[in-house]
């Protein structure tokens, strides 16, 4: 298993932004735990604060930006059709859309910090028809304090265990790689489990005809 210097060293802030696109469309990619371990190689000195900044910034306003784009194109019927991939019931869907037309932004801004909301965010501003100005004012300022945020997490962990972490060699790196496919694998899994639940269900749940029982006189 490849250390850390080796993975960012090869991939470069690339896959960052990558990750951090995808994951801001739905994809299972634990974009906050990519951005912790940039955070992490930010503390050892492998990465620049600055650049794992901006590039942060810029991979979670572009993968919102395009699903918001997505959302205006295509509207609310990309949701329903697509939306059990995803955990998104009809229930739930019906109650996100309530509180994106009552709330605007600030739900696009909120949600930057809820998992499984966060992707969601861009699709139902745009299929609700949340202004374009709106949404990019909430959409970068959740950007400007969700990756900080995740950033310093990792690098929190390097000022307070990294010289433990360090001593441990490649194994604890190994660790949190292995960590990071464990949660993209585990997500996946998740979105099928419930794909295949979502079309399941309605079957099991279909109207039954009522049993009438036939009294003798």
């Amino acid at each position: 298993m490849p250390d850390l210097d080796v993975v960012f060293g090869h991939w470069g802030y690339g896959a960052i932004f990558a990750a951090v696109v995808l994951g801001n469309l739905g994809l299972p990619v634990p974009e906050e735990s990519i951005l912790a371990l940039a955070g992490y190689a930010v503390w050892r000195g492998d990465l620049s604060l600055a650049a794992v900044l901006t590039v942060g910034v810029a991979g979670a306003v572009a993968g919102d930006n395009l699903g918001y784009w997505l959302g205006r194109r295509y509207g609310r019927a990309l949701l329903e059709r697509y939306g059990h991939w995803i955990g998104l019931s009809p229930g739930r869907l019906r109650a996100l859309t309530t509180r994106v037309t009552r709330h605007g932004g600030v739900v696009v801004l909120v949600a930057r910090f809820v998992a499984g909301l966060r992707f969601l965010a861009g699709p139902l501003a745009g299929a609700t028809g949340l202004r374009p100005a709106t949404f990019v004012v909430a959409n970068v300022l959740g950007a400007l304090l969700f990756v900080p945020y995740a950033v310093g997490l990792g690098y929190a962990v390097g000022y307070g265990l990294g010289p433990s972490i360090e001593r441990l060699g490649g194994r604890a790196e190994s660790l949190m790689l292995l960590g990071v496919a464990g949660l993209t694998l585990g997500g996946l899994g998740v979105r099928i489990t419930r794909a295949c639940l979502a079309r399941v269900q309605p079957a099991d749940k279909a109207p039954r005809g009522r049993s009438t029982r036939v009294r003798s006189p």
